[in-house]
């Protein structure tokens, strides 16, 4: 199964999807789907949903998204360069000297490399402690543009999403490092729950419907789910540091995050289970968080709510976990729907 998650990592790592621009690896997901067996449909603004049906009518939630943090075209500056806004929040500091692409909206890409304005250690005196903000920083384009004109030329304009480079790698020891394990990661793991009940012919208690949401990045991914669902679950990253329990092998287990505490019986649920089968799991307070199940709460729908996920250190920067957290996740999950 570790074989299978990590096959599907490092496809859906390929596909860029910064949120708003997720129609081809949202298709990537929902030919997935089929091909497992599983019916499917997508709500208006493209999240994918996932059947699976149980032995009664209770249905029970599990969203992931596969929107990632990126970039746009603010401006085209008169040297040839590009101003940028970020989409979702990125470290920035951590885009200086990344490669990425620039789309265009008739679909050409182009590549080039984000750097600060001062780039250049032998020309700038500030260029190692030079602040590196969207504001201070710019992106040089692969190609042979000395103007403005000769930009706009090649079809790019103000508002094309501009895509990070993921260096997706997994080591001999089990480390998975990239970038947008928050939140690839977990949709790769939902797709092994998936592949386990396919394979195994395993039909859950209740109903699942799996939500792979499209605008988590940005606060509003999850805001809207189907009235059926009574409980959701969001497998979402763990958070790693400061005063955290959690580690890069464990599956986390989030009390409370910055939109406040989730679901008492859940949460007590998930930790009982991870105790009965001898996971290595964490329970924590994240305080500069949220997820989907966040986003369906303030969007006034009648759910309980819980987070959980693999631990993965460095968000929203260069992550990484290691497949034991993958594995201690899916066991957690398949626990809590057998």
């Amino acid at each position: 199964m570790n074989e299978y998650i990590l096959k599907i990592l490092q496809d859906i790592m390929a596909i860029d999807s910064p949120s708003g621009y997720t129609k081809e690896v949202i298709q990537y997901c929902e030919e997935e789907a089929h091909r497992l067996g599983f019916k499917t449909d997508k709500t208006n603004k493209g999240n994918l949903q996932i059947f699976v049906d149980g032995e009664d009518d209770y249905t029970v939630g599990f969203c992931a998204h596969v929107d990632t943090l990126g970039l746009m075209v603010r401006s085209i500056k008169s040297d040839g360069t590009l101003a940028f806004t970020n989409v979702g929040g990125p470290i920035i500091p951590t885009l200086d000297g990344e490669y990425c692409r620039i789309i265009t909206r008739d679909q050409k890409v182009y590549t080039g490399t984000i750097l600060s304005n001062s780039p250049a250690a032998h020309v700038f005196k500030d260029s190692k402690d030079a602040p590196r903000e969207c504001e201070t920083m710019h992106v040089r384009i692969d190609e042979i543009v000395k103007s403005k004109e000769d930009v706009l030329k090649l079809g790019i304009n103000n508002g094309d999403y501009i895509t990070i480079d993921t260096k997706t790698q997994i080591t001999p020891s089990g480390f998975i490092k990239s970038r947008f394990l928050d939140d690839k990661m977990s949709v790769a793991i939902l797709f092994g729950m998936l592949k386990t009940l396919a394979d195994k012919q395993i039909k859950p208690k209740h109903n699942l419907l799996l939500m792979i949401s499209t605008f988590e990045e940005v606060g509003h991914g999850s805001s809207y789910v189907p009235e059926c669902i009574s409980e959701l679950i969001a497998v979402d990253m763990g958070c790693i540091g400061l005063d955290l329990a959690c580690s890069e092998y464990d599956v986390s287990i989030c009390a409370k995050d910055g939109s406040g505490p989730y679901d008492y019986d859940i949460t007590s649920q998930l930790i009982q289970l991870a105790k009965d089968h001898q996971l290595q799991y964490a329970v924590d307070i994240y305080p500069f968080y949220s997820s989907d199940v966040s986003a369906a709460l303030r969007g006034g729908q009648n759910i309980k709510g819980a987070l959980i996920g693999p631990g993965v250190g460095a968000s929203h920067g260069m992550e990484r976990t290691h497949i034991q957290a993958v594995e201690n996740t899916l066991k957690l999950i398949l626990a809590y729907i057998a």
